[in-house]
């Protein structure tokens, strides 16, 4: 790496690289110029020079420079040679030249005369903002990296450098050589050095090299600004750029996972051994030794360096993270204190007795209980509800040392002289309560605090909306049953037979039926977008990689320790139930249990009837979200869905004949939609969720009680999983028949019309569902299904929308009716006619240019409303004999 101080540019003009003296001035110069309001102090001291701006070449045929500096109010000549203009060093005015190019003899040759130069975007911006133009020694092309301070650090190449701060300068950046505070943006060509250790402890973006040329080749657009987030974004260097990884004492999973991640992250990874490596990610909690002696380029370190470094966006320091071998001098000093082969073996043997004691008594204070194997992780039995077999008597999340053991306090339970049943168990009760507030406390600091924390290295890792919808409710939740713990630890210190524990759980009953069904409810959602973020976010992943490996967690999964709120008022109910068996009949407490337990299953009730209408509404959503065109009045606070089954259309009343079907049966209403021929794009919501589109088109909603009869059509060989509806719409005076044929073994065809019938009965008020279906021969209602699935059936149904389509193009009555009665009502009031005779002359004057067009025969034109006129025929003489 070199940092040069001092460049020369091609013009022979000393170029600061860091010249963090020159540009302070500049800087303060400029904010002197740009600012309105600000003390200029030069004018005291000196009378003000007028500028004067001059358009050379090619900026003087540009109309809208001139026109922007008409509006700043600047005197401006255009001039194709700068020699016109003889002396530059006027004390009269000071000349500004507008070129528009940077690179060729004449903006050499003005840089020589040490002129002030701008780009034309320079004199856009200001016009665009309302600002003079400002000051600069530099040659200043646009203003995109205006108020930047940049820093430079792993570039070997002095031509390269040159380049990039000259680009930077361009653009109206500012160059320091040293790091400080005042940096802004690190450019990095490697990831080793104390500069970029610097700008990753302080959080400074640290960019490529090629964050700077795409922002020369965007010079010209006037709103760009090189430190926009997404445009920033693109160049940022990978954590583990320059890495070569290994990784040691992982499972194949997690070795693969790691390898994949490290990939992602702009790095490689070598097998084990491999002399090109430079980091070896040790799993400490396996690994005790190296297999190899490692090289001292090699740098050895824990798994929470490489989950550590993805969380920030940036490569973390080596240094924190380095993995100790066993034969470490702290290590051999530990082992060497538990030895026994020495003279006062007997003292140390029973030293060792009393440690393994006390670290026997800290493991019983752990709220979490051991690691299961995974097929039990996930399974919600009876006991993994309570937790009892490994409650401490006294929770500590910090890991000191209980203050039972120094005095009694709200943190210790006095045993009493005689441990009743009763007292066993509330005491249960109130460990697994501590427990519990324990863990939730856990997650809420270990997780949710530091999710929400503002400033964070690299920028949030999650979204607020995605927080929220992870977390929800634990923090009210918490807050309960924290005050649930305090008057559990006042009862177990002042404990009698008589105290009221059922009076506890009445106290909050309330606050429990407020707070854990917004939880519980969404708890499903909630582990969705756990594992959707983990996948979609790598920050995310390694956030709870870290972690989830910390000894508070207990080595479990964000969404194993989410799971206890659902297991919890269960849990409660057990416990209440086992210490109502142990109280005595004269007890007061024996009633005030009951209805505590009552309480509580009143909650649970609540929590499941709040979960299945949340379901419903979600339901529902999805409906209207995937059905285009879907009526509003569909959402109804009474509505629920039943049914959904797709079929495919076996007449011509609703839609085509062989068209995809879905049937939304509610239970008053049923939703016809057809699948749509042309899907729409994807809708975005205002939180950047990308929503599927809507692969339903609407057909008809109809209430139930339009559905007169239910025709369960025969099985025969020409058709098969047919029925029909005989539907009476309002606006009609004959029956309709609307034959469909199921395509899903799911549900039956006989459970789907008992199904519907049921649902149009008691709609109707019928009691006799079953006298709604009637079986019906395929012959006697022409239904067939016979060509349903066949080619020539598909091409049929090809040639007769294409058909439709010509039809609609050569049709002459697409102009709205409203639009043409008001052409006729403006025409007729000019020529003074009345409206009729006005449209009986329009309209014949419009048929007469088409006549020739009009009197062409068409077959399938000629033939469609005889067509139409037999089948309606047919099927109202068919439906009036069934009825």
């Amino acid at each position: 790496m070199a940092d040069n101080s001092t460049l020369v540019s091609e013009a022979g003009r000393s170029l600061l690289a860091d010249s963090s003296v020159l540009d302070s001035k500049i800087t303060e110069t400029s904010k002197e110029n740009v600012l309105p309001g600000s003390v200029l102090h030069v004018e005291e001291e000196m009378p003000q020079i007028e500028t004067r701006v001059v358009l050379v070449q090619e900026a003087g045929r540009r109309e809208e420079l001139m026109k922007a500096l008409e509006e700043i109010k600047v005197p401006y000549v255009k001039t194709d040679t700068v020699e016109e203009l003889g002396d530059f060093d006027s004390p009269e005015f000071e000349t500004v030249f507008v070129v528009s190019e940077f690179q060729d003899s004449l903006f050499n040759n003005l840089c020589k005369a040490d002129c002030r130069v701008i780009g034309p975007p320079v004199v856009l911006h200001c016009a665009q903002k309302g600002e003079p133009l400002p000051f600069s020694c530099r040659p200043l092309y646009c203003t995109s990296m205006l108020n930047l301070v940049l820093c430079f650090t792993g570039f070997r190449k002095k031509e390269e450098l040159v380049k990039l701060v000259t680009l930077a300068h361009h653009m109206g950046g500012t160059i320091r050589k040293d790091f400080c505070s005042k940096v802004t943006y690190l450019v990095a060509n490697s990831t080793r050095g104390d500069k970029f250790r610097v700008a990753v402890s302080l959080g400074k973006p640290i960019v490529k090299p090629e964050w700077i040329y795409k922002a020369w080749e965007k010079r010209n657009e006037i709103d760009f600004c090189a430190a926009d987030v997404d445009f920033r974004n693109q160049f940022k260097i990978p954590p583990f750029q320059d890495c070569m990884l290994s990784f040691l004492g992982f499972s194949d999973d997690e070795k693969a996972n790691m390898e994949e991640m490290t990939e992602m992250q702009g790095g490689h990874y070598l097998p084990v051994g491999d002399e090109r490596c430079t980091h070896l990610v040790v799993e400490e909690n396996t690994v005790k030794d190296l297999p190899f002696e490692p090289l001292k380029k090699l740098y050895v370190v824990k798994q929470e360096w490489f989950w550590g470094s993805i969380q920030m966006d940036a490569r973390a320091g080596e240094s924190m993270y380095l993995f100790e071998k066993s034969d470490s001098p702290g290590l051999k000093k530990s082992v060497s204190l538990l030895s026994l082969s020495t003279p006062n073996s007997n003292r140390k043997r029973r030293r060792l007795k009393e440690t393994l004691a006390q670290l026997t008594r800290e493991t019983d204070m752990s709220p979490f209980p051991p690691r299961k194997r995974p097929s039990a992780e996930h399974s919600l039995s009876l006991g993994s509800l309570l937790d009892i077999s490994n409650t401490p008597e006294s929770s500590t999340a910090s890991g000191e040392t209980p203050k039972s053991c120094a005095r009694p306090s709200k943190n210790s339970t006095p045993l009493p002289v005689k441990q009743s049943a009763r007292w066993q168990v509330a005491k249960e009760l109130y460990q697994t309560e501590s427990n519990y507030v324990d863990i939730l406390t856990t997650i809420i600091q270990l997780f949710q605090v530091p999710l929400e924390k503002e400033g964070q290295l690299g920028g949030p890792i999650l979204a607020q909306e995605e927080i929220k919808t992870i977390f929800g409710s634990i923090p009210d939740i918490l807050d309960v049953h924290t005050k649930i713990k305090e008057d559990l630890e006042d009862l177990m210190i002042n404990w009698t037979e008589s105290n009221s524990i059922g009076g506890i759980i009445l106290k909050y009953s309330k606050d429990l039926l407020k707070t854990y069904p917004p939880f519980v409810n969404f708890f499903e959602m909630s582990k969705e977008t756990i594992t959707r973020c983990e996948k979609q976010k790598p920050r995310f992943h390694a956030f709870l990689k870290i972690n989830q490996a910390k000894p508070e967690c207990g080595r479990q999964s964000l969404a194993e320790l989410l799971i206890r709120p659902v297991q919890r008022l269960p849990s409660v109910a057990l416990l209440l139930n086992d210490i109502k068996k142990h109280t005595a009949e004269e007890n007061p407490d024996k009633i005030t249990l009951e209805r505590a337990i009552e309480s509580l299953k009143e909650v649970m009730t609540h929590i499941n009837e709040d979960k299945r209408k949340t379901e419903a509404q979600r339901q529902f959503f999805d409906v209207v979200y995937e059905v285009d065109g879907c009526p509003a009045n569909l959402l109804s606070s009474h509505r629920s869905l039943v049914q959904r089954l797709e079929t495919i259309a076996l007449s011509d009343d609703l839609c085509d004949r062989g068209e995809q079907v879905t049937l939304f049966l509610f239970n008053d209403c049923l939703e016809i939609a057809r699948k749509r021929h042309k899907v729409i794009g994807a809708f975005k919501s205002p939180h950047s969720h990308t929503r599927p589109p809507a692969s339903l088109k609407h057909v008809v909603l109809m209430p139930l009680s339009q559905i007169k009869k239910v025709l369960d059509i025969r099985e025969t060989e020409d058709c098969h999983k047919a029925f029909a509806l005989v539907v009476r719409p309002p606006t009609e005076l004959n029956n309709k028949l609307l034959s469909f044929q199921m395509t899903t073994e799911e549900p039956p065809k006989e459970d789907w019309l008992k199904m519907l019938c049921r649902q149009v009965a008691n709609t109707i008020c019928k009691a006799d569902a079953e006298n709604l279906i009637y079986t019906a021969d395929p012959d006697s209602v022409e239904v067939n299904t016979k060509d349903m699935d066949s080619t020539l059936s598909r091409a049929s149904r090809a040639i007769k929308k294409t058909s439709k389509k010509v039809t609609r193009a050569f049709s002459f009555s697409k102009t709205p009716k409203r639009a043409l009665r008001r052409a006729l009502m403006s025409h007729s009031a000019t020529e003074g006619r009345s409206p009729s005779s006005a449209h009986e002359s329009y309209v014949g004057s419009r048929l007469t240019s088409t006549s020739s067009l009009a009197g062409i025969s068409s077959p399938s034109l000629v033939s469609l409303p005889s067509m139409l006129e037999k089948r309606s025929h047919t099927l109202s003489r068919s439906t009036t004999h069934l009825i």
